[in-house]
């Protein structure tokens, strides 16, 4: 069956654990949270979605301000999709709604850093992440 990209179509809670579920992302992500999950996927500013049929089948979810910063939060595909170029597409196609100097920043898993450096992502060790729980000192 053929894919379909969308470009920020509606996206359920369900179809979003589900799909993280079927990915190798729902290891990383609080799944069991539906609260957490729906807010994750009702205050992203910037989706683009594959679909068969009417699965959805990957996402890239995103953060941004369109001009100068794009946070990719999450890029997931089930697992027996991967490999087909789904991912690249995804990024690709959001890539194609941002501004000529919108950097794309992402977290990735570090089983995932060999496929980032192969499309053209750069490693930057300037990232910092304070837990919730975490209390900014000072």
């Amino acid at each position: 069956m053929d894919i379909e990209y969308r470009i920020n179509a509606p996206v359920t809670t369900d179809q979003f654990i589900d799909l993280l579920v079927r990915s190798t992302l729902g290891e990383r992500r609080p799944v069991q949270d539906r609260q957490c999950m729906e807010g994750m996927i009702s205050n992203s500013n910037l989706t683009v979605t594959a679909w068969e049929g009417e699965t959805l089948v990957g996402i890239a979810r995103s953060v941004t301000d369109f001009h100068y910063a794009y946070y990719l939060s999450d890029l997931a595909v089930c697992r027996s999709r991967q490999d087909r170029g789904i991912g690249r597409q995804l990024q690709i196609i959001t890539q194609n709604q941002l501004g000529p100097r919108c950097k794309l920043i992402l977290i990735a898993a570090p089983s995932a850093n060999s496929y980032y450096e192969y499309i053209g992502f750069t490693n930057n060790p300037r990232c910092w992440v304070l837990e919730r729980a975490t209390r900014i000192r000072g």
